[in-house]
């Protein structure tokens, strides 16, 4: 059983588990690990999406890992680059030898006896059980498997394609076709332009509109700072340029949207044609970072959209026709394709269900602790990056606390912790603050956040950076010793 039993269980192999693990291995050297995947490869959401245009919408200076400076010229990278950057650093740390492929986790069962988890997944050839004393989630936030497909009329009467971006069909050829992607979040801000490079013409069709930022897809300042800099110290000044902008103009967003939203607008007006209807297909009725906001690198929607490539159609689908997708307005918009760009299905803990102590533990149910951990829960961590920022900024951090905690329990020989919440703490909002639609369908799988520290889920990198660096590793939580020897529970899983 040796090869199966470990002292940490990473799940996922993508942007999270490769950084938890590298960590790992520099902070927690006595620690034996493992890395459960449930695809073929490294790079989880980089390699799992495809569609033409894939990016990052954070830039890279942020968005990667902080003790591996991102060397290329875009801080605005394409997916394929981001995926070879996952790759290039678990070859450099010699993290395949721990990868276990194709282990989809399904159960994970706490015995608080034994203080062992007991993992379950599955795999092409069947099951496979593991053991450990630390459970590591680094699976995202989103079902891999199934996306948001909302269904509509006259779908089967449509005569040509219609996909969704997170399965999208290899060697697809949409060149001279008239193409219809349905949403206006960041995933159809990516495909349109990209599309109509090609396409006969492309319209983004959406039911209202989504806040639009353009942003150079390269990094003056970086790149001169790292012609006469050593690479390290180059890439801290940049990250903390980008992180200090970031919180500045969040901070913004929530003590003045009114001046945000109309300087946002002024500069959408001068990227966009003369007289252009703004109000109606850029002029959202929630404030910025009330939702997500999508970023346009070098303003290439807004460029697709003067040359006459794209347009915008603001509007609700009455139902699909053989030839296209009428309106309630009554238009019809004629198309050869639809991408259905309608977002994610949210899945926590990657869609595994979890007992403690042979009671099943409903995530949603829970408080998150620190904004990592869940309330009743022992030895389990959740990589859970910004919403409103690079979602590494916090998995960095997160990875950085596991680490002192895990040391800490090793020196004081206690074998298992579980964040206790007191009786004055009470759920406040969804661990994801956020109003957009894929969160508030969601909500009722999400932990939630409390009312009070540690139980906040912040968005300040600052606040939380000073917190799981160097605050304590013991603030409530029970720490507390196995009953029996962890023998007798990998006994009882032969």
């Amino acid at each position: 059983m040796h090869d199966t039993d470990f002292d940490v269980l990473i799940v996922g192999a993508g942007l999270s588990g490769i950084g938890a693990a590298v960590h790992l291995k520099k902070n927690c050297p006595n620690e034996r690990f493992a890395i459960l995947e449930g695809r073929e490869a490294i790079g989880g959401t980089w390699d799992l999406f495809r569609y033409p245009g894939i990016r990052s919408d954070s830039d890279m200076y942020t968005l990667g890992y902080n003790f591996k400076p991102w060397t290329s010229a875009k801080a605005i990278a394409d997916g394929p680059s981001i995926r070879s950057y996952v790759r290039e650093t678990a070859d450099e740390h010699d993290l395949n030898r721990h990868i276990h492929y194709g282990h989809k986790v399904a159960a994970a069962k706490w015995d608080s006896t034994a203080a062992r988890w007991t993992i379950t997944t599955t795999t092409k050839n069947g099951s496979a059980t593991f053991t450990c004393r630390f459970l590591f989630m680094c699976s995202g936030y989103y079902n891999y498997t199934e996306a948001y497909r909302p269904t509509w009329d006259g779908e089967a009467d449509f005569k040509g394609t219609i996909i969704h971006p997170q399965f999208w069909p290899e060697n697809l050829d949409h060149a001279g076709k008239r193409v219809v992607v349905i949403g206006s979040g960041a995933t159809a801000v990516t495909i349109v332009p990209v599309m109509a490079e090609t396409a006969a013409h492309v319209t983004m069709l959406q039911r209202s509109p989504t806040w639009m930022a353009s942003g150079a897809s390269s990094d003056w300042i970086a790149n001169v700072l790292k012609a006469i800099l050593p690479a390290q110290m180059a890439y801290k000044l940049v990250r903390w340029k980008n992180v200090s902008f970031g919180m500045w103009f969040y901070k913004q967003t929530r003590v003045n949207p009114g001046r945000v939203r109309e300087t946002m607008l002024k500069r959408l007006a001068k990227q966009l044609p003369a007289n252009y209807d703004i109000k109606t297909h850029f002029t959202p009725s929630y404030n910025p970072w009330d939702q997500r906001l999508c970023l346009v690198p070098d303003g290439d929607l807004f460029k697709s959209i003067s040359d006459g490539k794209t347009d915008i159609v603001t509007d609700h689908i009455e139902k699909f026709e053989a030839g296209g997708i009428r309106l309630k307005s009554g238009k019809l918009l004629e198309a050869d394709l639809i991408v259905t760009a309608t977002g994610l299905k949210l899945q926590a803990m990657g869609g595994m269900t979890i007992t403690v102590d042979g009671k099943a533990h409903i995530p949603g149910e829970s408080l998150a602790y620190k904004g990592m951990m869940f309330s009743g829960v022992p030895n389990l961590a959740q990589s859970f990056g910004y919403i409103n920022a690079s979602w590494t900024l916090r998995s960095d951090l997160i990875a950085g606390y596991v680490c002192r905690l895990l040391n800490h329990m090793r020196a004081t020989g206690v074998d298992s912790v579980t964040p206790t919440p007191a009786a004055d703490v009470v759920p406040a909002r969804l661990m994801m603050d956020l109003q957009s639609g894929y969160v508030q369908r969601g909500s009722d799988v999400m932990p939630k956040s409390g009312n009070r520290a540690p139980w906040v889920v912040t968005a300040n990198y600052t606040y939380d950076r000073k917190e799981l660096q160097d605050g304590p590793v013991t603030d409530e939580v029970v720490f507390a010793k196995a009953q029996a020897a962890p023998a007798a529970l990998l006994a009882a899983a032969e």
